[in-house]
Parts: structure tokens; C-alpha cells; sequence
């Protein structure tokens, strides 16, 4: 068995187009990137199983496991990358370019890159030798709907007590994350003349009150919930993009609003969600007026994992760095919820995920191998 060396990897992943969008027009599947990841991983002697998600043939998630028993450790990464901006780049973002001691190309360091390096770590075991199983998770759509990993825990798989996704967190450990919600408030009218507004129902002046008490919710939750190991220690709401209406002279018959929520650990989705229904549903609104609200997609739940929990101190003592908190959503929640301590751990830097000339810096290859082995060792050797 002679594998391609990261370098090729690298190069053969990032050449294998994997985006996924919520515009049709950009998204595609992912099934050649798993093809190629279960090829080296069947060589190196894997069991190899392809998930087909239940919405897109082909989008699939790949679970590999080698070794038996009821801990071991799982090593995490999506395959789809975002769409890129064409034009903006300078170099082809599907082909892998070396220069300046950086691998550029789309997902070098989210996230492709982060398969060779969990490749690398498990090249350096015999099968043997594990006393408990090593899972490489490759999963579908992250970037996305969170498809692939919603997909797992419909499936109750994979099962093991620990894990590792590669997300680029600059080599530091993170143990906690908001959550991710985006949702759409719309409010229907009557049109008519600008001049008489008995003759119509004004959508934008319901909305104005929608607005209102959105606000007035986002300052109870501020001093309801608390986070001190954020940034930001509040959940955040932000109004963020609104669209109505289609003349000045014209009474406006509907408009739209969508807005993002950032919740805090210790917040549930869906309360947060009836909180919103129930007072603004509730509003007292004029005759002919009728509002919704809806999700834009299913959200990202907050993720928190003990910084007294073994994962974490194992990995704070292999990387030299206190486990912190970041503001982006990972799929960490959805692997705690199949019952694993999770850390969210990559050699990649946040600030070049979704950018023009995105980049991994080549210094970082063997410190995070090093890292990855670490782990191998201490949870399933």
C-alpha cells in the first residue's frame, strides 16, 4: 500500500470541487471527495461506509473505523466548501498552489486540509495495536444546512466517547461556541393611494412595531443571559436585511424582514423561537394585516463541552493553549449529542475560511500531526 503523500492529497482534494450553497445554481455534491477519501482509507484498512443524506444523492458522509470497542476516538471534518468569488482570486482556487511556506486553494484550511493530517496521524498506528477504535468522519453540506451531521444523529452514528473536529481554530482548543439561527418575520397588507391610508393596510408600519419588539426582546434576553467566556458575553439579534414595498406613492402591501440570532449556551432553539411567536403574534395590529414568522433553516444549537472533561485537558497539555471560545458555529453540538465529549480543534486560521486566496500555513502540518497522534495514542492505543 503506497499512499499519496499530504502534499498530493491536498492537491487531489482541493481539485475535486465540493460547494455547497443555498442558491441551486451554486450547489453541487460531494460524492467525489468521499469516493477519493474512502479509496486511501480502505487502503490503509479501514471499514468504509458511505451515508447517502436523504434529500441529495449525491451528498454522503463517510464514516471509516478501524478497531473495536465501546470508546475510541473520532476525527471530524466536513468536505464542502462555500462558493468562491470568482475573479478575486489570483490563482485557480481549485488548483493547489505552494508559495510563501501557505497551500492556497478553496478549503486548504476549511477544510480540507485537515484530511491529510488525520490520514497522517492514523498512518501511524498498526490496526493491531488499537484497543479502541479510530473513526475518520467525513461529512456533507456544513457549510450549508448542517445536513450531514443532522443526518448522524437521525442515524445514531458514529458511537464513540471522544471527538475532534478539524474546523481552523489556529491550532488553540475550543470547548464553546454560540449557536446559529436565521429567521424571517413577513407581514401581508393591503395596497392603495399614498394619499388616503384608510385605503389600504400598511405593512411597513406593522413591521415598524415587529422591529420594535424584536429590540425590546433583544434587551431582556442582554440581561437575562450572561456568558462571561465570550467575546461577546450576550446573545446577539440583528436585524438584517429587510425588504417591502414597491413605490412611495403606494401604500406597501408587504415586506419582509430576516435576522440572525447568536444564542448562548444554556438556550434552547426552539424556546427561543416561541419566545418570538408568542409576543410577536401577539402585537395588536390593524385590520387586514397579517404576519409570519418562519426559520430560514432548522438552526445550529450552542455547544459547550467541560473544561474539566478529559478531551479537553488532553488537549489544552497537547497543544500548550487554554481551551477558549469562538464566535462561529461548528457541528460540535450535534456530535455531543451522540453522546461524545467534542473539542473543536484545526491548524487553519478563521480569518482565511471563506476568503479570496484562502490558505494553510505549511507550519503548522507538523505540529498538528503531532497533535492528532497525541490524541490516537491516549484514546485508542
Amino acid at each position: 500500500m503506497i499512499l499519496p503523500d499530504f502534499t498530493e492529497q491536498l492537491r487531489q482534494l482541493v481539485a475535486t470541487p465540493s460547494v455547497s450553497a443555498t442558491d441551486p445554481r451554486l450547489d453541487m455534491g460531494n460524492r467525489a471527495v468521499v469516493e477519493l477519501l474512502a479509496g486511501w482509507l480502505e487502503d490503509m484498512g479501514f471499514a468504509v461506509e458511505l451515508q447517502p443524506l436523504p434529500y441529495h444523492p449525491d451528498k454522503l458522509n463517510l464514516i471509516a473505523t478501524m478497531g473495536s470497542g465501546p470508546g475510541g476516538l473520532v476525527l471530524a471534518g466536513h468536505t464542502d466548501t462555500v462558493p468562491y468569488d470568482d475573479g478575486r482570486w489570483h490563482t485557480d482556487p481549485f488548483r493547489l498552489e505552494e508559495r510563501d511556506n501557505r497551500f492556497y486553494g478553496l478549503g486548504t484550511t476549511d477544510m480540507k486540509g485537515f484530511f491529510p493530517l488525520a490520514l497522517a496521524a492514523a498512518a501511524s498506528v498498526k490496526p493491531e495495536q488499537l484497543k479502541q477504535p479510530l473513526i475518520i468522519l467525513a461529512t456533507a453540506d456544513e457549510e450549508s444546512a448542517m445536513g450531514g451531521a443532522r443526518a448522524l444523529v437521525a442515524a445514531g452514528m458514529p458511537r464513540a466517547r471522544y471527538a475532534v473536529i478539524g474546523e481552523p481554530t489556529g491550532m488553540r482548543p475550543v470547548h464553546m461556541h454560540k449557536g446559529c439561527m436565521m429567521e424571517s418575520i413577513r407581514v401581508t397588507g393591503h395596497s392603495g393611494h399614498s394619499s388616503n391610508p384608510a385605503l389600504g393596510a400598511n405593512a411597513l408600519d406593522a413591521m415598524h412595531s415587529v422591529i420594535g419588539e424584536l429590540m425590546a426582546i433583544r434587551k431582556g434576553w442582554e440581561s437575562r443571559y450572561q456568558h462571561p467566556g465570550f467575546l461577546v458575553p450576550v446573545p446577539t439579534l440583528n436585524l438584517g436585511c429587510i425588504h417591502g414595498g414597491d413605490n412611495p406613492n403606494r401604500i406597501c402591501a408587504g415586506t419582509e424582514l430576516q435576522f440572525d440570532i447568536r444564542p448562548v449556551p444554556g438556550m434552547e432553539l426552539e424556546a427561543v423561537r416561541e419566545e418570538i411567536r408568542s409576543r410577536v403574534l401577539a402585537l395588536p395590529q390593524a385590520e387586514r394585516i397579517q404576519v409570519e414568522y418562519k426559520p430560514l433553516f432548522d438552526g445550529v444549537p450552542p455547544f459547550a463541552e467541560g473544561e474539566q472533561s478529559e478531551l479537553v485537558q488532553a488537549t489544552e497539555k497537547l497543544t500548550g493553549h487554554a481551551a477558549h471560545s469562538v464566535a462561529f458555529a461548528t457541528e460540535a453540538p450535534y456530535l455531543q449529542q451522540l453522546g461524545m465529549q467534542t473539542v473543536v480543534l484545526g491548524p487553519g486560521d478563521i480569518d482565511q475560511a471563506h476568503q479570496p486566496d484562502e490558505f494553510l500555513p505549511q507550519d503548522r502540518i507538523a505540529p498538528m500531526i503531532e497533535v492528532l497522534q497525541g490524541l490516537v495514542r491516549r484514546f485508542c492505543l
